[in-house]
């Protein structure tokens, strides 16, 4: 069953205002009665001991009454009756008509043995409710007679009504104002759950852009300030999701485009030579040929399933202590041959006892990817690797005097499919876009850093840090 928001408020309002007025009812009119009954037994006992202190009210002569009469007067005035009695209980002075001592038992027991009797409330003795105070008068041990005052206690009985009638005024008072305040706070509270809930379905039909106001004073305004914060992630997120499929689909014709080219001519050569087509002194230069375009294919299929491996995280490194000058000189040996026909130098500089803590297949793979970028885009010039030892970490720069990249392009070289108009002439590895990216990624398997500084026009340098220790 749906219960509205208001409905809640204003019944969890309710019910605490109820629960809580009730209790406080009924511990007020209980405090209340105990300390009215308590200031009359006061009161009482207090006249009583004058009373008792009246030689007048007990020794009397024959034939002669006792002389209370500005005590009379006094307690009539206070609404109080009194009586005084002798030792057998019977009544020597009444008052406005009360008859009969009326004390039970032990009740005159007590008083025989000298205690005083008080009784807060009284409803059986007589005809109305009363409170009742007796005072013995003892000579020793004997007791010669006493004093008992009553006072009715309905005036007493109405101040509580009272008290109870304004308690309820005041409780009907306070659940027209929670009612106000919650039909306000449900319809204030109301509006900004619905603009959530529109923000919502906006975001659910593809509007990432949806920005809410808030104030950051109450949970709904730290929700709003988190539904703000997702939304500019899904934003960016789906930005960067149609970035990679402009790329994704790009990629994808420039692979057919790398693939179709080397396929027709390993086909055309496979024709030619069934045919014999090709003269036998062309065989060998053509064989070169379909061998180079081969490696071109399986270099394609070997990076995206490398990039694939690392992205599922499929990689294990077997990390061992290397010398960083001999992996230096196995890059140079490598790739002496293409350094040559650039007209290139590749100079490396490192203190023999260098070493570095990383796994050699994938720390190979990283610096030939990163120094054949360098000496694509380097013509008759020099590629520098060199290793410096730091306080925690290896590091290792390659720089190169080449052209440089565009300040735009710099942070999109780690891109998945991102690859600069120039790679696509002559690039023997890397040439589809996702060298860099597996390089950065294989770096970070390392728990290292790598940055890249460049300058149109001066040349390129990237630094690699790899902790010693894990």
């Amino acid at each position: 069953m749906k219960v509205k928001y208001f409905h809640q408020l204003l019944g969890s309002h309710i019910s605490i205002l109820i629960l809580s007025f009730l209790l406080l009812s009924l511990l007020f009119t209980r405090v209340v009665e105990g300390y009215v009954f308590q200031n009359k037994v006061d009161e009482l006992k207090s006249y009583g001991n004058q009373i008792l202190n009246e030689k007048s009210a007990f020794e009397r002569k024959p034939g002669s009454k006792p002389t209370l009469a500005h005590y009379i007067q006094l307690l009539r005035a206070r609404d109080i009756d009194f009586v005084t009695f002798d030792k057998e209980g019977t009544i020597t002075s009444p008052m406005r008509g009360i008859s009969g001592l009326r004390l039970s038992g032990p009740e005159w027991e007590k008083l025989s043995n000298g205690e005083t009797i008080s009784v807060k409330q009284d409803v059986k003795r007589f005809d109305q409710e009363v409170t009742l105070v007796a005072f013995p008068k003892m000579n020793g041990d004997q007791l010669l007679g006493g004093v008992m005052l009553i006072s009715p206690i309905s005036g007493t009985r109405e101040f509580i009504q009272q008290l109870n009638k304004f308690l309820i005024f005041t409780m009907l008072a306070s659940l027209v104002i929670a009612s106000l305040l919650s039909w306000f706070l449900s319809k204030y509270h109301g509006r900004r759950i619905l603009r959530l809930r529109n923000a919502a379905s906006q975001i659910a039909s593809g509007n990432y852009a949806v920005q809410l106001p808030y104030k950051d004073t109450d949970e709904i305004g730290e929700l709003t300030k988190d539904f703000n914060a997702m939304t500019k992630q899904l934003k960016a997120s789906a930005e960067e999701i149609d970035r990679l499929e402009a790329r994704r689909r790009k990629f994808i014709s420039d692979v057919s485009h790398e693939m179709r080219t080397p396929l027709t001519t390993i086909r055309g050569i496979i024709e030619g030579i069934r045919n014999d087509m090709i003269p036998a002194h062309d065989k060998e230069k053509s064989m070169n040929l379909v061998e180079k375009e081969t490696k071109r294919l399986i270099r394609l299929v070997n990076e995206n399933l490398d990039y694939e491996k690392i992205r599922s995280n499929q990689i294990k490194l077997e990390k061992e202590n290397i010398s960083v000058i001999e992996l230096f000189e196995v890059i140079k040996e490598q790739l002496s041959l293409q350094a040559e026909e650039k007209e290139n130098k590749i100079i490396i500089s490192a203190s023999d006892n260098l070493r570095v803590n990383a796994d050699y297949d994938r720390l190979v793979q990283i610096l030939l990817n990163i120094t054949q970028n360098s000496l694509q885009f380097t013509t008759n010039g020099r590629i520098e690797l060199r290793g410096v030892d730091g306080n925690e970490e290896t590091v290792i720069e390659i720089e190169d005097n080449g052209i440089g990249i565009d300040p735009e392009d710099i942070e999109s070289i780690w891109d998945r499919f991102y690859k600069a108009d120039l790679s696509r002439k002559n690039n023997p590895l890397g040439e589809f876009g996702l060298g860099l990216s597996i390089v950065k990624q294989l770096v970070e398997f390392h728990k290292g850093t790598i940055e890249v500084e460049s300058s149109k026009g001066k040349g390129t340098k990237f630094t690699i840090r790899l902790p010693k220790k894990e």
